[in-house]
């Protein structure tokens, strides 16, 4: 009887902390526009909408790599599925300053903000870059994906769509 009150707990217990880190929400956390005013991830990520948000920095040649890649497809994310995507770069104040030229350069759509703080970086413990993560429409983490390989755009399109209900 011992035993089975013990496999009964242990495996409520194994459920619970899947279920815990399988969806998260986005840490409510303080970043800087482009133009130095202060936001917060969540007046992005509570918005009904699903984001995409990418951490990248102007050093990394694989972080540009996938944002020009979902550059081009993101429009029509747009109109098919209502997303929005958020690149965060993790430059520092002093590189900071290459950062809207850069954006510019590449004809970036979308908001960039920064992270020169680490704030955000130390909120969600990751450790490299390209780092991409997907949020529900309730601001819930609901996939996460290091690195970059060419295509790896078209994975995180299936994860978008399946949110979108498509």
């Amino acid at each position: 009887m011992n035993f089975i009150r013990f496999s009964s707990t242990l495996l409520l217990f194994v459920l619970f902390a899947f279920g815990a880190t399988a969806q998260s929400e986005m840490p409510k956390v303080d970043l800087k526009t482009l133009d130095g005013e202060n936001v917060n991830i969540t007046d992005y990520t509570n918005k009904g909408k699903i984001t995409v948000v990418s951490f990248w920095a102007t050093w990394c040649k694989p972080c540009q790599k996938e944002l020009e890649a979902v550059s081009e497809i993101y429009p029509d994310w747009q109109e098919d599925y209502d997303v929005q995507l958020v690149a965060i770069t993790i430059d520092t104040r002093r590189q900071l300053s290459k950062v809207p030229a850069l954006v510019e350069t590449k004809g970036w759509e979308f908001d960039v903000l920064s992270d020169a703080n680490q704030a955000m970086r130390n909120a969600l413990n990751f450790q490299s870059i390209p780092y991409t993560v997907l949020v529900d429409q309730n601001g819930k983490i609901v996939y996460e994906h290091s690195g970059y390989l060419p295509g790896d755009e078209f994975e995180l399109e299936e994860k978008i769509k399946a949110l979108a209900g498509k």
